[in-house]
C-alpha cells in the first residue's frame, strides 16, 4: 500500500474518531444502538438459554433486537404490537393445530387465517408478525411427541418474545435513552440551508442580467426535487416530539416543560411555503424565455428588463442572508438569532419595496401574464411575509422559552 492511500486511510479513520466525539453525530448514535443491541441480544440469549434451558432460545435475542428502536416511545409501542402479534401467530396456530392436526391442510388454514389478522391496523408495522410466528410454531408443534409438550411449546414461544421484549425495552429506556429533539433543529436547517444555496446561485446571475434558458431550467429542475428534503425533515420533527415521550432521561424531563416544538413546525411549514415561493420564481423566470421567442416572432424587439432584475438580485441576496441565520438554528442562542432574524427580515422587506418602485419607475406591467414581473413581485411579497412570521413565530418562543426556565 503506498504512502498516500495509508495516509488517507488514517485521515478516514480519524475523521469517524471526530464523529464520534459529537454527542448528537450519527456515526455515535450508530455506534450506540449496535452496542445496546448487542447487550439486548446477549441478556436474552442468556436468560433464554442458560437459565430456561428453552428449546427455541433464537426467539428471545430476535426479539431483544427489534425492540431497540429509535425512540423510546417507539420501544414501548413497538413491542407491544409485536407481542400481540406473536401472541395472535401462536394462539391460531395452536387453535387449529389441536383440533386438527399437524398435515398440509392445517398449515394452509393456519396460513390463510394468520395472513389476514395480519392486515389488522392495530398492529401497524408487526403485522407481518403475525404469519411468521404461526409458521414458527407450526414447525415447533409439529416437532413436539404428544399434546401436552404441543401446548408447552407454544406457550414457550410467547414467553421467548415477552422476555426479549422486555430485555430490548429495558436496555434502551436504561442505558442511554435516545433524545432526538436536535432533529427538528436539523429538519429546519436543512430546509433553510437550500433555500440559501439555490439563492446564493440564483442571485449573483439575475444582477449580471437575465439569464440564459439553460440556467433558468437548471435552476426550475433543482427547485423541483425538494420534496424528498421536505418529507425527511417533516420526519425529523415528528421524531423529535416522539423522542420525549416516556423518556426517563433527567433533561428529557425538564424540556418537557419548556420546549415547544410548536414553534418549529409553524417554521418549517414556513419553510416549506417558501420552497414553493422559490419554486415559483424559478419557473417564471423559465417559462420568460417561452414567451419571448414568442414574442420576437410576433413583433421582433427583445425588452431590456436588467434593471429590474438588479433590484431583485437584492431582493434574493436579502432572503439568503435571512435563511443563512435560519440554516444554523440552535435553541440555545434563539433569543440571539430571533433579533437578528428580525432584523434581516426589515431589511429584506426594504429590498422588496425596492423591487416595487422600480416596477413603478419603469412602467412595467404588472398584469400582463407574457411578462415575469407580476408573478415575481407577488412572490416576493409572499417571501417577505413568510420571513417576517418566522422572525416572529422564532421570537416569541424565544421570549416564551426564556420565560419557562427561569420559572421552572
Amino acid at each position: 500500500m503506498s504512502d498516500t492511500a495509508t495516509r488517507e486511510k488514517w485521515e478516514r479513520v480519524a475523521d469517524w474518531g471526530r464523529r464520534l466525539r459529537r454527542p448528537e453525530s450519527s456515526a455515535r448514535r450508530s455506534l450506540l444502538l449496535i452496542l445496546k443491541s448487542a447487550l439486548a441480544a446477549t441478556v436474552s440469549w442468556f436468560v433464554s438459554y442458560e437459565l430456561m434451558d428453552a428449546t427455541s432460545p433464537a426467539f428471545a435475542p430476535f426479539s431483544a433486537v427489534l425492540m431497540v428502536q429509535v425512540t423510546v416511545y417507539q420501544s414501548v409501542v413497538q413491542s407491544l404490537r409485536y407481542v400481540g402479534a406473536v401472541a395472535a401467530g401462536v394462539a391460531v396456530q395452536a387453535v387449529l393445530g389441536l383440533s386438527a392436526g399437524p398435515d398440509l391442510v392445517t398449515f394452509a388454514l393456519v396460513a390463510l387465517v394468520a395472513l389476514v389478522i395480519s392486515r389488522w391496523r392495530l398492529l401497524g408495522a408487526q403485522g407481518s408478525q403475525v404469519a411468521t410466528a404461526a409458521f414458527f410454531a407450526f414447525a415447533t408443534y409439529t416437532g413436539a411427541s404428544s399434546d401436552t409438550d404441543q401446548v408447552k411449546e407454544l406457550g414457550q414461544i410467547v414467553l421467548l418474545v415477552l422476555i426479549g421484549s422486555a430485555v430490548g425495552v429495558g436496555v434502551n429506556v436504561l442505558i442511554a435513552p435516545p433524545l432526538r429533539y436536535r432533529s427538528a433543529e436539523w429538519g429546519i436547517r436543512a430546509l433553510a440551508q437550500e433555500i440559501h444555496d439555490l439563492l446564493d446561485t440564483m442571485a449573483p446571475e439575475l444582477g449580471e442580467g437575465a439569464p440564459d434558458a439553460d440556467t433558468t431550467q437548471g435552476w426550475r429542475d433543482r427547485a423541483d426535487r425538494t420534496g424528498t428534503l421536505i418529507s425527511q425533515s417533516r420526519e425529523g420533527l415528528r421524531t423529535a416530539r416522539e423522542s420525549l415521550r416516556l423518556n426517563p432521561h433527567p433533561w428529557a424531563r425538564r424540556r418537557r416543560g419548556t420546549l415547544t416544538f410548536e414553534a418549529y413546525d409553524r417554521t418549517m411549514e414556513a419553510l416549506v411555503r417558501m420552497i414553493s415561493q422559490v419554486t415559483a420564481i424559478t419557473r417564471s423566470l423559465d417559462l420568460q424565455h417561452q414567451d419571448e421567442k414568442q414574442q420576437e416572432e410576433e413583433s421582433g424587439p427583445d425588452r431590456d428588463y436588467a434593471p429590474f432584475l438588479r433590484a431583485y438580485a437584492t431582493f434574493l441576496s436579502s432572503v439568503v442572508d435571512f435563511t443563512e441565520i435560519l440554516a444554523t438554528l440552535d435553541e440555545d442562542h434563539l433569543r440571539d438569532q430571533a433579533g437578528r432574524l428580525d432584523e434581516a427580515a426589515d431589511g429584506l422587506e426594504r429590498c422588496r419595496r425596492e423591487v416595487v418602485r422600480t416596477t413603478e419607475d419603469r412602467g412595467l406591467s404588472l398584469t400582463d401574464p407574457t411578462e415575469p414581473y407580476g408573478v415575481l413581485v407577488v412572490e416576493a411579497t409572499r417571501l417577505s411575509e413568510e420571513c417576517r412570521y418566522t422572525a416572529g413565530v422564532l421570537g416569541n418562543s424565544a421570549d416564551n422559552g426564556s420565560s419557562g426556565s427561569r420559572t421552572a
